[in-house]
């Protein structure tokens, strides 16, 4: 949901003598759905799946049974920049954080953002862990004591093994969450104050981005924080698309934010990733999700109004969570069990994993997640 401009209208009580002035209350911003971001969720997911599945080595060759560069001698070399939908759900959660705290409670702040991330998250560890402790199947296995320390979420800073794949970029998205209360939802969301902000973060991403401390990155990000950047930079253009600061703030990260890609992700982290991706490509898919989310900031996809798309969006994070490692047993099932060709494993693969999520956001969020948010949100005596 986001705030939208709306029209005040003022009331007056006249007298017989004297005509007085009532002011009316500052208008709230009236909630709109922007679909077209629930689409690009899920277009951003589906991309890190498609990289999980046949852009990269590791233990998905184990399901194949052979490396996805076999299995998908064209496309593979495509399959490998999937894993820049990443970069896209960070510019995407600049701009949804940027709106969900704006006029809101630090309380309130944390029970949202609590019960969005939480209950689908603890579900995932249980299915991930059951799973992948089947006799039948060979992948690793997390030990006990980590696999609950990961219900905290603080797992990579505590040293232990991630239960889940995907789960860096929750922790990202954590500390995202941590600086933007402390600095704009505590004191007040302004323009003035997240302009301040972002001004403050840019220059410290970029300075510790040359200096190699593991802690200050920790709390500064400088790989993920011009996405972040960039995303609250473009829902200050979609509050007032004139605003030239907030174009500015756009414009640097984006700048920024290619580098960083680009450094990062041009060829893979271990040989065994065998992806090596060119600057060019990584330099077009950062700047069209950039863009994208720009059109959607300026209004230009309110056309994208489709119902589907939200239902597209409560999909996406349930699916990110489960499909990397549940999609292994289920290709492997697929593929090597039942005789299903590579692209034919590939799209019913993607499908269980939706029909998974499906299940996951009915039996789960949508039960779960109002009562935590209710929980968090009530007074302490």
């Amino acid at each position: 949901m986001i705030d939208t401009p709306a029209d005040t209208l003022g009331s007056a009580a006249a007298g017989p003598a004297v005509r007085t002035t009532i002011p009316q209350p500052p208008a709230k911003l009236r909630p709109v759905r922007l679909r077209a971001l629930d689409g690009l969720r899920l277009v951003a997911a589906l991309m890190v799946a498609a990289y999980h599945y046949g852009g990269r080595g590791g233990e998905v060759t184990k399901a194949w049974g052979s490396s996805p560069r076999l299995q998908f001698p064209t496309l593979h070399t495509l399959f490998a920049y999937g894993c820049l939908g990443v970069q896209i759900f960070f510019v995407i959660s600049g701009f949804v954080i940027c709106m969900s705290g704006w006029g809101r409670p630090l309380r309130s702040f944390f029970a949202s953002r609590a019960s969005r991330l939480l209950p689908a998250y603890w579900v995932a560890i249980v299915l991930v862990t059951a799973v992948m402790a089947l006799p039948v199947l060979t992948y690793k296995t997390v030990p006990a004591s980590e696999t609950l320390v990961n219900f905290t979420m603080l797992q990579m800073p505590l040293g232990a093994h991630r239960v889940l794949g995907v789960c860096w970029t929750l922790w990202a998205e954590v500390r995202f969450y941590a600086l933007f209360a402390l600095c704009i939802v505590l004191p007040g969301a302004t323009r003035r104050r997240v302009i301040l902000f972002c001004a403050c973060w840019t220059p410290a991403a970029a300075v510790a981005g040359g200096l190699n401390q593991p802690e200050l990155d920790a709390v500064v990000m400088p790989d993920y924080a011009p996405f972040f950047i960039g995303g609250m930079g473009l829902y200050l253009v979609h509050r007032d698309r004139r605003d030239p600061y907030a174009w500015g703030i756009t414009a640097v990260n984006w700048l920024i934010g290619q580098q960083v890609a680009v450094r990062s992700l041009w060829h893979p982290v271990t040989p065994d990733m065998f992806s090596y991706r060119s600057a060019y490509g990584v330099i077009l898919i950062v700047t069209l999700g950039f863009l994208a989310v720009a059109a959607i900031a300026l209004g230009r996809l309110h056309w994208a109004n489709w119902r589907w798309l939200t239902v597209a969006g409560t999909l996406t994070y349930p699916f990110y969570l489960v499909h990397e490692h549940l999609g292994w047993p289920v290709i492997q099932a697929l593929h090597r069990g039942l005789g299903v060709p590579s692209y034919g494993t590939f799209l019913l693969t993607v499908a269980i994993m939706l029909a998974l999520a499906w299940l996951m956001n009915k039996l789960v969020e949508e039960r779960f997640t109002p009562k935590l948010r209710a929980l968090l949100n009530r007074p302490v005596s």
